[in-house]
């Protein structure tokens, strides 16, 4: 991979990715257009620099996302629109620095989440769903989350796979070092 080529895939990925935040904490939907911008892309790029060998490397990381995602999604943790995004940086960017993506965006994950939902209901909200949890414990019985309660809150979380993206490619890629070659 030329440092061109690397240059270009993570300008092109670090866009989408604050495109996605921006529409995700707006209204949280990723736009498929968004998605499908991403994916193809990441096709075109890969295909023009490594001709086939490209061409397979999104293939595999267009498809890796969806193995690894789509379960998640049907569980309700992740919703399609991240799946996708996910699948269009799998393609962009190849199967390797998408796992490693996915494994530190769910740790950011953790923090952010924690982060948005005592911005959205406060710690009013957080102490809620604690006095909600410790009645379930002690009645041996579920109760539903009530609105403005933290547990009840969807959050989005094109934030979280953004920084795990981002810190993958600079523990992998060392971006430093490629920015400042190709500024010479």
């Amino acid at each position: 991979m030329t440092d061109v080529q690397i240059l270009l895939q993570v300008t092109l990925a670090a866009i989408f990715f604050i495109m996605a935040i921006i529409t995700d904490l707006r209204s949280q939907r990723i736009p498929n257009a968004l998605s499908l911008a991403a994916i193809l892309c990441g096709f075109v790029i890969n295909g023009y620099y490594a001709h086939l060998d490209g061409l397979l490397l999104a293939s595999f990381g267009f498809a890796l996302a969806f193995i690894i995602l789509f379960p998640i999604f049907i569980v309700r943790v992740l919703g399609a629109g991240d799946i996708k995004l996910m699948m269009g940086i799998g393609a962009l960017m190849g199967p390797e620095l998408l796992a490693w993506s996915l494994l530190y965006g769910v740790v950011a994950g953790a923090v952010t989440s924690v982060f948005l939902v005592v911005w959205q209901t406060g710690l009013s909200g957080v102490m809620k769903t604690l006095k909600r949890y410790w009645d379930c414990i002690y009645c041996r019985t579920y109760f539903k989350p009530e609105p403005g309660e933290a547990a009840g809150q969807k959050v989005p979380y094109a934030p979280a796979l953004a920084i795990g993206w981002l810190v993958a490619c600079v523990i992998n890629y060392d971006l430093p070092r490629v920015y400042l070659q190709l500024s010479h």
